[in-house]
């Protein structure tokens, strides 16, 4: 079905490849990294992604909208994307819980979108060519005109952009049920599911900002420490990296997703590399190295952690290892930290087990943490 609009609308790529299709959403211009995402649903989870910060989301999946949008799936208090583009935008929206369409939601946070146009060549040609800078613009219709503002735009690599997303202050989570264990999230760009998910399993969770220090965690009384999702460069972090550091130094249990993995990689002593078009989806296979075990996973990153599988690597604080990898192309996926008695010190994944809209292969990674943390807490008190 076709959108309601007839505002025509310009998308540009940075290689100067240019699409015309209609406005949805907000009317004007935005700018940021093209990149397109394979999920058939959970859109409303995507849009709200701190991870997608500056980036333009395009859908591959044909038909978006039908769902509308509701005020429970939301993974934080805002649409994060840079901008939005689809093939056809559903003229009805049809779930018991929605109680306002897409179009709406975006309008009213300002996002810029793009409809009615050719999402399969485009996504094609950017597999071809890899992510880059994009503009989608409703009032400068000139493609000369707007590649050369998309060509000003600051590329991705390099970009630190954690301190636009994470929280101000502390946020805390109860624990449902019996506490359990006091977890220190560090704020990377948090979805809401993530504390959800431990605050299931009896865990206080205090989601912290990215400034926070190693006083700030210890004055919790933390039993564990999470660093979470979030946009940009991993090799720009390095204030998440000393932070890192001095947990590990501590002897603090670790567990980190996505962005948390890549940090993890690079407190370990691994680089990291930007990928040519990412992996952003809900059907990513991953295969756990120590089991053999193949996860169905979401996923949405750009950048990766450059580390040997199959080899131990020696850290000052035990030697680590290659978890777990993308059966597609052999990207790193997962990370393991042991010490010299073998007891799990930290662990980190590059896909996301707390995704919401599924698929729920990899919660248990959840529970995962808190043996991590009981075996930690043994320890400590046959060492007392």
């Amino acid at each position: 079905m076709a959108s309601h609009s007839d505002t025509p609308a310009l998308l540009v790529l940075e290689d100067g490849r240019a699409f015309r299709g209609v406005s949805f959403g907000a009317t004007g211009e935005t700018f940021g990294e093209a990149v397109f995402a394979t999920g058939m649903s959970g859109y409303q989870e995507t849009l709200t992604d701190p991870s997608y910060r500056r980036q333009v989301v395009v859908a591959t999946a044909p038909h978006i909208g039908n769902t509308g949008w509701n005020d429970e799936d939301d993974e934080s208090s805002r649409i994060w994307v840079a901008g939005y583009v689809v093939r056809d935008v559903s003229r009805v929206r049809s779930n018991w819980r929605s109680n306002r369409s897409l179009d709406e939601v975006l309008r009213a946070q300002d996002v810029v979108g793009i409809a009615e146009i050719d999402t399969r060549a485009l996504t094609r040609h950017l597999r071809e060519r890899g992510a880059m800078r994009v503009g989608i613009s409703t009032t400068d219709l000139d493609a000369d005109a707007l590649l050369e503002r998309v060509r000003e735009q600051p590329p991705m690599a390099g970009a630190n952009l954690v301190s636009d997303v994470t929280v101000d202050e502390p946020v805390v989570w109860e624990a449902q049920g019996e506490k359990r264990f006091t977890v220190a999230a560090v704020d990377l760009g948090i979805k809401s599911m993530t504390p959800e998910q431990m605050s299931r399993r009896g865990i206080e969770v205090h989601v912290l900002p990215a400034s926070s220090t190693l006083a700030d965690i210890t004055a919790l009384g933390a039993d564990g420490v999470f660093f979470s999702n979030g946009p940009g460069d991993p090799a720009a972090a390095d204030e998440a990296v000393a932070l890192l550091t001095d947990v590990l130094d501590a002897d603090l249990p670790y567990f980190g997703i996505c962005f948390g993995n890549q940090i993890f990689g690079r407190a370990l002593g691994f680089g990291t590399y930007k990928l040519k078009y990412g992996h952003r989806g809900i059907n990513q296979p991953v295969m756990d190295l120590r089991t053999g075990r193949v996860e169905i996973t979401s996923q949405n990153h750009g950048f990766a952690v450059d580390a040997p599988a199959g080899v131990g690597t020696p850290t000052r604080w035990g030697e680590a290892w290659v978890s777990h990898v993308c059966l597609n192309d052999d990207v790193v996926e997962g990370l393991e930290l042991r010490d010299a008695s073998g007891r799990v010190r930290g662990f980190s994944v590059q896909y996301h087990p707390e995704a919401a809209a599924g698929p729920h292969d990899s919660a248990y990674l959840f529970d995962r943490f808190l043996a991590v943390m009981a075996d930690h807490r043994a320890d400590d008190q046959e060492t007392n």
